[in-house]
Order: structure tokens, then sequence, then C-alpha cells
């Protein structure tokens, strides 16, 4: 130590320009929220209710900015569907939205807050691969529908329904049935949509892996699903009643519900 009480160590230390840096620097934030696992979890009937009542936890957190993006996904569909052949390729556009709302929640979740541009972000981040998913859903409803109306009413009666006559007296029941076996037939499609876009844009999946894992996560949580639908649908009701004001609030808790059921079956 030098006259000056100095320790001339650390002063060259200090001014030397290779040296390592002694302050404790953060470790970077993940991209991914968790680690995905190989195999989805199987999860208890009752954590159908938990992902509802967590999602609207997570609503609270920004009510007024969720509604907002309610307002303009409500605007977004009546615009592309007043478009001619546009309307045919909205289900493109749905996992896309939804891609970036599943970043939304995530950020809202760790404390960085909600924002409207996360409506739009699926457009900048995984763009293709978001739309691939939607592509593959229109085309396999489009392949079940139109398959199972040829089967049940033959071809020129799937041909007057799909153009828009009214049918028969005497065929009436005959699209009734095949309404619901089209619908019932579309449910394994719909489960693997459900899952799609969250693990598009958290974990770089392909549409077709995507699609895939998100159909076994579904297949193997069937009876949380069956709670989730019956309080669902009991909720829709009632937020349909006042003048269908009440899917302001039900739909962003959907969305952050979505979010939680996939971090509940696919993070370790």
């Amino acid at each position: 130590m030098d006259t000056t009480g100095r320790d001339p160590s650390s002063d060259d230390a200090s001014h030397n320009p290779f040296q390592a840096p002694r302050s404790r620097v953060a470790d970077p934030v993940p991209e991914n929220s968790g680690v995905l696992l190989e195999k989805p979890n199987r999860n208890d009937a009752g954590r159908g209710w938990t992902w509802l009542s967590e999602g609207w936890g997570l609503f609270k957190e920004a009510p007024g900015t969720w509604i907002g993006i309610v307002v303009v996904m409500f605007l977004l569909s009546i615009v592309i569907n007043l478009i001619p052949v546009v309307n045919l390729l909205s289900s493109l556009v749905y996992p896309v939205l939804t891609g970036g709302l599943m970043l939304g929640c995530r950020s809202l979740e760790q404390g960085r807050g909600l924002a409207f541009g996360h409506l739009f972000e699926g457009f900048q981040r995984n763009f293709g691969k978001l739309a691939l998913v939607g592509l593959l859903y229109l085309l396999g409803a489009l392949v079940v529908a139109g398959g199972v109306f040829v089967v049940v009413l033959g071809g020129s009666g799937t041909m007057s329904i799909f153009a828009g006559t009214p049918p028969d007296a005497s065929n009436i029941m005959m699209v009734l049935v095949a309404s619901l076996l089209a619908f019932a037939l579309l449910v394994p499609l719909l489960m693997a949509m459900w899952f799609a876009p969250a693990l598009v844009v958290f974990h770089d999946k392909s549409a077709v892996e995507a699609m895939g894992l998100s159909f076994r996560g579904c297949l193997r949580n069937i009876m949380p699903f069956l709670v989730y639908g019956i309080v669902g649908l009991v909720a829709a009701i009632v937020a349909t009643l006042p003048v269908g004001l009440g899917w302001l609030v039900l739909m962003p808790v959907l969305i952050c519900s979505t979010y939680k059921a996939y971090q509940d079956i696919f993070i370790a």
C-alpha cells in the first residue's frame, strides 16, 4: 500500500480495460415461459374450473386494455366478413391474433403490462407458422364439412346447401343430422387448434408439430376440459343476456384461461 493509503492492485484493476467486471450481471430472461414437456401433463377434472378462475385473475390485471382489445377484434371481424373471398380466410387471421395475445398474457404475468400492440404481435413474429395453422384448420374444416354433407345429402343436395338455397322440408332433418355429425368430427380439429398458437410463439414449433402436440394435450385432459366447457357454456349464456355486453369480459377471460391451461399442460 502506498503513502496515500490506496491499494495499487485495486487501482490497476480499475484502469485495466481487459479486467472482467466484478459486479454481478443479471442473467437475461429466457424467451420461453418454461421447459416444454415431452409428454403433456394429465390434470384432474377440477383444473378446468381453476383455468377459468386464473384467467379471471389475469384479466383483472388490465381490464380496460382487455376490453379495448376485444372491441378492436370485434370490429376487425366485421370488416373481414364484409369483404367477399377475404371472409373465407378469416380463420388464417385467428391464430395470428391469438399468438400475439398469448405473448400479451405472458407479458402481463411477468409484470410488464399489456398493450394493444400485443394483438398484432403475431404478424411480426412467427407469422408464417401461425397463418399455416389457420390454413390447415380451414382445409380440415372444409374436408370434414364437405365430406359429411356429401355422404348424408348427396352431391346435388350439398351444392344447394353451400349455394345458400334453403333445403326442402323433407331434407331439414337430414341437414340437421349432417350438421351435428360435422360438428362432432370438427372437435378433434378444434383440439389441434386450441394450443397451437401458444406452442408456436413460445417454442417455435412448426404448424404441424404444434397442432399435433395441442391435440395430445387436449386428449390427455378430457375431464378438465369437460368441466371447462360446462362452466364456459353457462358463462356464455349469462354473457349473452345483456345484449352480448358480457362478452367484453368473458372473451378476455377465455383467452387468459387458455394461456393458463397451456402452462398447466405443457410446461414443466
